[in-house]
């Protein structure tokens, strides 16, 4: 089984961005827990700032992957593009979320994505990833 992850705007700054809602660990040290925590499947990971190159990303995986976990972060909630790849694509994909969107401010409550995925998973802090891969299996 080959999943990716792929991770929006300013997650790169995880461990030091807004501990008090993202926490303290890096997500390259999460990745790699993931790695041994599930050694059958392989795992791959891609970060990036920039909304087209997202969407590049999800049209050159998104016939070939088994899985895509997405944390769009603020593209999310504006980015009807990323919306449309995973509409246009084959590969199943799971919205994930660190925080609970619901419980912040009230543009976050709308998703371009989630009308597209085959499930969200919000909340749960990095473990989201976590119950996201889950959800392949």
């Amino acid at each position: 089984m080959k999943i990716i992850i792929i991770n929006g705007p300013n997650l790169n700054l995880l461990g030091k961005r807004e501990p008090e809602i993202y926490g303290n660990q890096t997500f390259e040290d999460y990745f790699q827990t993931l790695k041994t925590a599930f050694p059958q499947i392989k795992l791959d990971y891609f970060q990036s700032n920039i909304e087209g190159e997202l969407i590049s990303k999800i049209q050159e995986v998104g016939f070939t992957y088994d899985g895509i976990i997405l944390n769009a972060a603020a593209y999310t909630h504006t980015s009807i593009g990323i919306g449309d790849a995973i509409k246009a694509i084959t590969t199943p994909v799971v919205e994930v979320h660190i925080s609970n969107t619901f419980s912040r401010e009230t543009f976050r409550h709308q998703s371009f994505i989630s009308p597209n995925a085959k499930g969200v998973i919000l909340g749960f802090g990095m473990k989201s990833y976590e119950l996201a891969i889950q959800s392949f299996l």
